[in-house]
């Protein structure tokens, strides 16, 4: 009987979730545009980015394509914001992005239903895979100015005084180095968009407000069975009431706090577990684009952000970092050179934070500014062979390599080691990346002495598949070919039955649960029900 017992509470465990910041470091993320990534029946419409329509993405579509997804690493999606949007043709098209709230109490039915919805974090959650949502507090839009409150929106927003006097941010209320003169209360009071397509600043003074986005978020996160929360336009918003918020969702959230400077996006790591580490993002895209670029400001910037985020302490917990979003043109569109794009994607997977990926990448995708960088995915196909599918597949599990070889790996900050070199050496032990921006005409030449291994380890790197033996002092001497990035691991901390890299590895999967993937907590509890089985 109480082996019964046990087996059912195991069985039981993948709807079990807790989706700490603790929960969500080991975790990487796949963002997709619900509406360009894949179809109900998997049928393959044209999609112009240049009409801004929809083109028939849905929460199903997600679901049917989720083998791509895990197969190349990833265990958690981000998908665009779930409630009712503007409907109809807008000066700036239609909705299908998901920004442009209307309903916050109703699913977008271009996506699917409710229950569509509630299908994709069962199907995510049996895979053990997370769901973040999108979500946007700080507005809601508006087809006219001034907007029609009561026939627009629903309660509480259907009165005006919802909503902060109508005003539009200008490009000087923002601040900029070095004096960071602004007005904050403007960025924060005042409407986006423009009088054609206003967005309406909701009142998050107001304490009806407040007491609706709490009780929404919770409702949401419990109704739909979220993971963890992105949340857009943070820095609209006063610092304080996104304690609150976070608290009310009771998951790992992520904020947009959309600027180049550490001293102005690190405060609200006091408020947020987490943002998007837009700072490091600027010096990461200028750096790798060309051969000229300067990678020691991203060095500078990142030994910032470490000293800054979270109250100044280091907390990897704090960084989400990306190379590619929505909101930003693809790096693919800036150069053709694919070593200088393979150094680029590697770092969000090397640095201390949760790594993200935009739908597309992988693939290769070359858009510029949205809308252009919104492209349909069922137009590559879902091929598995190209290139920086590969890249992407290896670079998590280089990862998670060598978390499996390191139970600190996710709390220890990375350290940059110094070279001859304008290039980047980073050690995470076990995982040693060396980058560079030389380009695919290049064969830059790298010597670590203090990479920190055995005397003669066995060593992959797992970008190219190559054998490296460390020397009897534990360093490494290697030359990146063709400029590619170099990303090494211990060969013990690859699987021999693993997808990447598996006739250099040396290491086996330690147990069944291992073996099938499943959580710790699962993991834990097969462990117990063994031990009981044996003992009944």
């Amino acid at each position: 009987m109480r082996t019964q017992v046990l087996l059912s509470a195991l069985l039981a465990v993948p709807a079990v979730r807790a989706a700490s910041a603790t929960d969500w470091q080991s975790r990487s993320i796949y963002q997709l545009v619900t509406d360009r990534f894949a179809t109900t029946d998997g049928s393959s419409p044209s999609c112009d980015t240049s009409n801004r329509v929809y083109c028939g993405g849905t929460w199903q579509g997600v679901i049917n394509k989720l083998d791509y997804i895990q197969n190349m690493g990833f265990d958690a999606i981000w998908v665009s914001p779930i409630v009712k949007n503007l409907e109809g043709n807008t000066t700036e098209g239609e909705a299908f992005h998901g920004y442009w709230t209307q309903d916050p109490t109703s699913v977008n039915e271009h996506f699917g239903s409710a229950d569509d919805l509630k299908s994709l974090a069962s199907e995510l959650h049996k895979r053990d895979m997370y769901l973040m949502i999108d979500v946007v507090i700080n507005h809601l839009a508006a087809p006219s100015d001034p907007p029609s409150y009561t026939s627009l929106y629903p309660s509480p927003f259907s009165s005006q005084s919802s909503f902060h006097t109508e005003c539009f941010i200008n490009a000087t209320d923002y601040p900029n180095p070095p004096s960071y003169a602004g007005n904050q209360t403007r960025v924060e009071q005042c409407w986006l968009g423009d009088s054609s397509l206003p967005l309406a600043d909701t009142n998050t003074e107001d304490q009806t407000v407040i007491n609706f986005w709490y009780d929404w978020i919770h409702n949401t996160v419990s109704n739909y069975s979220v993971d963890g929360v992105r949340i857009d336009t943070v820095k609209h918003v006063r610092q304080d009431f996104w304690t609150g918020f976070k608290d009310s969702a009771g998951v790992w959230a992520v904020g947009e706090v959309l600027a180049n400077e550490t001293v102005y996006v690190g405060p609200y790591t006091k408020f947020l577990p987490a943002v998007l580490d837009y700072p490091d993002w600027f010096p990461l895209v200028s750096g790798f684009m060309t051969p000229q670029g300067n990678l020691s400001a991203l060095v500078e910037t990142y030994k910032d952000t470490q000293s800054t985020y979270g109250n100044g302490s280091f907390s990897g917990n704090v960084i989400a970092s990306f190379l590619e979003n929505h909101d930003q043109p693809r790096f693919g569109g800036q150069t053709n050179d694919q070593a200088l794009i393979k150094n680029a994607m590697a770092w969000p997977f090397v640095q201390d934070g949760i790594p993200i990926l935009y739908y597309g990448q992988e693939q290769g995708y070359q858009g510029g500014a949205d809308p252009a960088n919104r492209e349909a995915l069922w137009l590559s196909g879902y091929a598995t062979d190209k290139p920086l599918v590969k890249h992407a597949q290896a670079l998590n599990a280089a990862r998670k390599a060598a978390a499996s070889a390191n139970s600190q790996f996710y709390s220890t900050p990375l350290k940059f080691i110094e070279t001859t070199t304008a290039h980047i050496a980073v050690s995470k032990p076990p995982m040693l990346a060396l980058l560079s921006n030389e380009g695919a005409s290049s064969s830059p030449q790298w010597t670590v002495a203090s990479a920190g291994y055995s005397a003669n380890e066995a060593l992959v790197d797992v970008v190219s598949c190559t054998k490296i033996t460390a020397d009897s002092n534990g360093g490494v001497s290697v030359t990146a070919s063709g400029g590619n990035p170099m990303v090494i691991v211990p060969a013990s901390s690859l699987n021999k039955t693993g997808s990447v890299c598996a006739s250099l590895a040396t290491g086996t999967q330690s147990s069944d649960a291992a073996r099938l993937g499943w959580s710790s907590a699962a993991a834990a509890l097969f462990a117990t029900f063994l031990l009981v089985k044996a003992l009944a």
